[in-house]
């Protein structure tokens, strides 16, 4: 049972994160629109499908974190073009998911130079490798510039240091931190309110989540503004209060795990109570139960 519960789990979430193209096909973006709220003098978070986009504007060019999906590229661009009328010359990806690198292709054809992680560029590779795509077009997905610890960005009177935290989201992931307008974009490593979705096909763990979230709140003042990969602009003290859910609901499930309890007895034992709202999204709490039980149990 825990095996068939674990393999319909990875194939829903793959085609929905990591797939872009299936993605797509079970999607109408005809009616999507792309929202922009400013977060400081010159950076803005957009909002649409998939995960939210980080955006630094600027004399010396634009620079975006993440691009959600390839048909939205030319809604993307036409908001980014309301706020800037200089072009996108970076594209940071935060880890390797298709509704965060979706729109690579694209923007990377436009000329805009595609930065990650290591990880990042290898899955991404081995992904187009495994579906046999034929079109060489693709590799201008690929980021261009690849990082193994941090990289830092002087750019539009900004520094934008991007550094990798492991084995958290995935094992690609980067936090963006705008160092002047104390502004941090956390990516996929931070899903504001909800349940997060943990990678563990892609090498993420919840004890990375965890770590991840100190690490920034260790950067972190009471005026930090954090763009989150899904969900609204939060505060430290809403990344706090998730790194404290994800620890209690942990801190649950290993103390089963370590008594042998099977999947269907942790489920049973409901360690998300209290919590019900937080799974009202694409990661519901039986999801959820489900990634930790099968995390905690290879430890």
């Amino acid at each position: 049972m825990k095996h068939l519960f674990n393999k319909a789990l990875t194939l829903c979430v793959a085609s929905l994160l990591v797939a872009p193209q299936f993605a797509m096909a079970q999607r109408n973006f005809d009616a999507i629109e792309i929202e922009a709220t400013q977060v400081a003098d010159n950076i803005y978070m957009l909002t649409g499908s998939g995960g939210n986009i980080g955006v630094i504007i600027g004399e010396d060019g634009t620079f975006i974190i993440d691009d959600q999906f390839a048909p939205l590229t030319e809604k993307i661009t036409a908001k980014i073009a309301e706020l800037t009328d200089k072009p996108v010359e970076f594209v940071m990806n935060t880890h390797w998911h298709g509704d965060h690198t979706g729109g690579n292709e694209n923007f990377g054809k436009a000329g805009a130079l595609i930065v990650a992680h290591d990880n990042v560029r290898e899955r991404m590779h081995a992904r187009q490798l495994e579906e046999a795509i034929e079109n060489a077009d693709a590799s201008a997905a690929l980021p261009v510039v690849t990082f193994a610890r941090d990289v830092t960005f002087h750019i539009n009177g900004e520094t934008v240091h991007a550094f990798h935290v492991e084995e958290a989201h995935t094992d690609g992931d980067a936090i963006i931190h705008f160092k002047n307008a104390n502004v941090m974009h956390l990516g996929d490593t931070f899903f504001a309110g909800r349940f997060p979705y943990i990678d563990l096909d892609s090498g993420g763990t919840v004890d990375g989540m965890i770590s991840s979230a100190n690490r920034v709140l260790s950067l972190a003042n009471d005026e930090t503004k954090i763009i989150p990969g899904h969900g609204p602009l939060s505060k430290p003290a809403d990344l706090k209060k998730y790194r404290d859910v994800l620890m209690k609901v942990r801190a649950k499930v290993i103390i089963m795990v370590r008594e042998d309890k099977t999947l269907e007895e942790v489920m049973a034992a409901n360690p998300t109570e209290g919590y019900d709202d937080w799974g009202t999204g694409f990661i519901n709490s039986e999801r959820f139960i489900t990634i930790l039980y099968n995390d905690l149990s290879k430890q």
